[in-house]
């Protein structure tokens, strides 16, 4: 695999580009958010992010679009990649009976995303609060937050600083901190 090439900032040229990408990149020059980006092939799981983090020297978020089982409360997740996402884990400290993932034309309603690409950056979109934001605290002990621009063929790196005090107060967001283990089971040993 080619070494990614690191740009400071937004594109030059917007050519080739989708709106839903270049509103992120607008959203964050409009309020001094300085970040770097890398171009890369479409990153569908945690291990297409590796080669992303290394790139960038930061840890890629897990960003999971969820709801709870009447569909009448959304949530976007934010944990680290290495961690295993357990409803029982999360449902418990929301006090959700039940969570699952959102639909694909719910997330694209509310966030201007799609499947793959879910971003906390999506939330400059959900003008009406339709989605609460949920960060595990290991999440904001890294200096940067890691994500999609709301497309998954570019990711950038923010100062978890200005995505606190910055990014969410301009998207009317607060973020509800929980705390997930997120470990695999142990098995019994024989």
């Amino acid at each position: 695999m080619e070494p990614m090439t690191v740009y400071a900032g937004r594109p030059v040229n917007s050519e080739g580009r989708q709106l839903r990408e270049t509103a992120v990149y607008d959203f964050l020059d409009a309020h001094g958010i300085a970040f770097e980006r890398v171009d890369h092939a479409p990153a569908f799981t945690m291990e297409d992010c590796r080669a992303i983090e290394r790139a960038l020297g930061i840890m890629i978020c897990k960003n999971l679009f969820l709801c709870n089982r009447q569909e009448t409360k959304f949530y976007l997740l934010m944990m680290p990649g290495e961690k295993v996402f357990k409803t029982k884990e999360l449902s418990s400290q929301i006090g959700s009976a039940r969570l699952s993932f959102g639909k694909p034309e719910k997330m694209e309603q509310f966030l201007n995303t799609l499947p793959g690409s879910a971003s906390v950056m999506g939330l400059m979109n959900d003008r009406n609060h339709c989605v609460t934001l949920l960060m595990d605290e290991d999440v904001v002990r890294e200096p940067f937050v890691g994500c999609h621009p709301c497309i998954n063929t570019s990711s950038i790196k923010i100062k978890t600083e200005d995505l606190l005090r910055t990014l969410l107060p301009a998207t009317g967001h607060e973020p509800h901190f929980v705390h997930l283990v997120g470990e695999e089971k142990e098995t019994d040993a024989p």
